[in-house]
């Protein structure tokens, strides 16, 4: 049996190929100059994929998913927001399905997906990538307008921050912006086992305990977003927590790299496995742009996370 292999793109993009499907979670492959990622890897350059799992509609999700679906035919699985940008990207219904949550979609080959909704990260808040053992607290009693506000002056501020050429590539993508249009977890089975996949930092306590997965691959990045409320407390205990509530053997980080210089930066990655080490029996694993990571190898020897 061909393993089941997984190639990190840089921010929360993936290429999971399973048996004789290639999914690729998210999209977002074409940098500008300065920020990290494979190099000389383009959403141009992709010619093999049968499905496109897109966690939400902001740019750093969802771009390029329509290059993507113009070379390869590949289908793409998201939000009705994805879905509309991607129709006026010229993407083609019969390649478009959207989800709110709730679906059990097959991918042929034996491998299926289900999707979950959950929740985009605070960006409200303020946070400390640099340091997720450090608590964050306060800013959970804000309003609606309140939390609009607020977002759209960090927002704004990410933007002044970045290079002229981050900037260019924002304004190409203003629907990519405007919305997360639902956020979603893709829990992936497959004949050695199963991932989930969530690239964003915020779930619904009583549906993630509800899941169990071998492997998770998980957005750590931002102030994390718990059950609709701003998490207080450190983002290496959302982490924790997070393996815990999965029951995963193995963990993969992601949205951690300085995938748009401005908008992202440091991230104290050796912090964060120290605590997803000590704390539970979850396998941290941090991949590097190498490729062909076998997704599940030796994970049958280890116990689940409680």
């Amino acid at each position: 049996m061909t393993r089941a292999t997984l190639d990190w793109f840089g921010c929360s993009t993936y290429r999971l190929a399973a048996g004789e499907i290639t999914i690729f979670l998210d999209a977002y492959i074409d940098r500008v100059p300065g920020a990290e990622g494979p190099p000389g890897a383009s959403a141009a350059s992709i010619s093999v994929c049968d499905w496109i799992l897109v966690g939400h509609s902001h740019i750093d999700h969802l771009w390029g998913a329509e290059i993507i679906a113009a070379n390869t035919g590949a289908t793409i699985i998201g939000s009705y927001e994805t879905r509309r940008i991607m129709s006026a990207a010229g993407v083609p219904d019969e390649q478009l399905i959207a989800v709110s949550g709730g679906e059990r979609i097959p991918l042929g080959d034996g491998v299926q997906v289900s999707v979950y909704p959950m929740l985009h990260s605070c960006w409200w808040a303020p946070y400390d990538d640099e340091h997720p053992d450090s608590p964050c607290v306060g800013f959970n009693d804000l309003d609606y307008f309140e939390r609009t506000h607020r977002g759209s002056e960090n927002m704004v501020a990410a933007i002044q921050a970045m290079s002229p050429a981050g900037q260019a590539q924002i304004e190409q993508a203003t629907d990519m912006r405007e919305g997360d249009g639902g956020t979603f977890g893709y829990l992936i089975e497959t004949a050695e086992g199963s991932v989930f996949f969530k690239d964003t930092c915020g779930h619904w306590t009583g549906i993630l305990g509800q899941l169990t997965a071998d492997v998770a691959i998980l957005g750590v990045s931002g102030r994390p977003h718990v059950d609709g409320e701003t998490h207080q407390g450190s983002l290496a205990d959302f982490v924790v927590a997070e393996c815990e509530l999965l029951q995963a053997r193995r963990m993969i980080p992601s949205h951690h790299d300085d995938y748009m210089p401005g908008m992202s930066g440091p991230f104290g990655t050796e912090a964060l496995a120290a605590a997803v080490s000590s704390r539970t029996s979850t396998e941290f694993v941090d991949l590097d742009y190498s490729g062909g990571y076998e997704l599940f190898a030796d994970l049958k020897a280890r116990p689940r996370s409680r």
